[in-house]
């Protein structure tokens, strides 16, 4: 698996089967592993979109294939209560991307510091170039912790709620809120509160 299929391309019999939820596809997939490549299907195009906003083209291709090579390996341990695995999914691709989390915050410092940067360019589409683009997010983006950044960006790009994100960080949901909830006052801050440049992070229940 070197990059996500274009949506076109998923599987028409995945598809077909919508009303099988994704515990069922991993619990099935214990016996039938090719029944895991549904969930591939269904997901590695959001993953691979969320990595590349935070490390760039490259990196993604290899994070969107490793999320799905550890989740397969692993998926005898997913907690079949859980019947959406998107959130599994993104805490695993999460703790990929920390793992290069010196060359993410360097990214950042050097958005911030020029106002343009080879990483940032890969991941800024046109809905996003207005606030993405901008030197003060990236600078304040870099400054916050990883576990405050990581909640900020699970919230306003990957658009989890605040249980998804609890699910994906193995972490209270008044951890993710109070994580996300500093990490907006320091975007803020840097932002000169300006709503034109403030992530929307409207929690979606």
């Amino acid at each position: 698996m070197t990059g996500p299929p274009p949506p076109e391309a998923q599987d028409e019999r995945a598809r077909s089967e919508g009303a099988q939820d994704d515990a069922e596809v991993v619990g099935q997939s214990l016996e039938h592993p090719e029944l895991f490549a549904r969930l591939y299907d269904q997901y590695a195009p959001d993953i691979h979109r969320y990595v590349t906003r935070r490390l760039g083209e490259g990196p993604a291709d290899d994070i969107t294939a490793d999320t799905f090579l550890t989740a397969f390996r692993v998926r005898a341990r997913y907690d079949l209560t859980r019947t959406n695995a998107r959130p599994w999914l993104y805490g695993i691709a999460g703790n990929l991307i920390g793992k290069q989390r010196r060359a993410e915050v360097r990214a950042l410092k050097a958005l911030a510091r020029t106002g343009h940067d080879p990483v940032a360019a890969s991941w800024v589409e046109d809905t996003d170039s207005r606030v993405a683009a901008q030197g003060p997010l990236a600078g304040a983006l870099a400054s916050l912790s990883a576990g405050d950044r990581h909640v900020l960006l699970l919230v306003a790009w990957a658009e989890l709620t605040y249980v998804e994100v609890s699910e994906a960080l193995g972490i209270p949901v008044g951890t993710v809120r109070s994580r996300l909830n500093r990490a907006r006052r320091k975007v803020r801050s840097a932002l000169g509160a300006d709503p034109a440049f403030t992530l929307d992070t409207t929690e979606v229940v």
